[in-house]
């Protein structure tokens, strides 16, 4: 017992920062505490089943909180859905993220927003939380080659939708001027 406690000491006072960051860059800041604390209770109660290796103990706590925010997400769904049918008002939708105040941040977070769900994911676990190809596969449920291709139409798709924003040809990241081409 002495054991599980240390090793759960040591695990989430190194964890506990990673899995904030990945719920926060995703849900608001107080819910975020919510699902990292609910993360290291499944954690805490599932430890024979955590990965024995330490560079694979992170993308299980990622997935552990992947999960808790779609169960999250679901429950605010039914609450929004049952007060509606109370006759109260539906809850406002989230604003945009005022983070990033410099202008290619803007482009950026806007650009991602048109992308599906699965390409957000994709580009945010390998950007945000930096992970590479195989632990990122590891939080989807899928093979490292399949997140690979996953990731590069993921990265494709965010080119267009930079270029199309910025009006430009996808792939080039600037015009060049009219006397520049000749």
């Amino acid at each position: 017992m002495e054991d599980d406690q240390a090793r759960f000491t040591a695990l989430f006072q190194r964890h506990y920062p990673d899995v904030l960051r990945y719920a926060s860059r995703r849900i608001d800041r107080d819910q975020a505490r919510d699902v990292a604390a609910e993360t290291f209770l499944i954690a805490w109660r599932r430890m024979d089943d955590m990965p024995g290796e330490a560079d694979e103990v992170l993308p299980w706590l990622y997935s552990v909180a992947r999960n808790t925010l779609a169960n999250q997400q679901r429950a605010d769904r039914r609450r929004s859905r049952l007060g509606a049918r109370l006759g109260r008002t539906a809850p406002k939708a989230a604003g945009p993220d005022h983070a990033g105040t410099v202008v290619e941040s803007l482009a950026l977070h806007e650009a991602i927003a048109t992308l599906s769900a699965k390409d957000q994911e994709a580009l945010r676990l390998v950007g945000w939380e930096e992970l590479d190809v195989a632990s990122a596969a590891t939080v989807v449920g899928c093979s490292p080659s399949t997140f690979a291709v996953r990731l590069h139409r993921a990265r494709r798709r965010l080119d267009r939708a930079l270029a199309e924003r910025d009006g430009r040809v996808p792939g080039v990241h600037r015009q060049m001027a009219p006397e520049e081409a000749k």
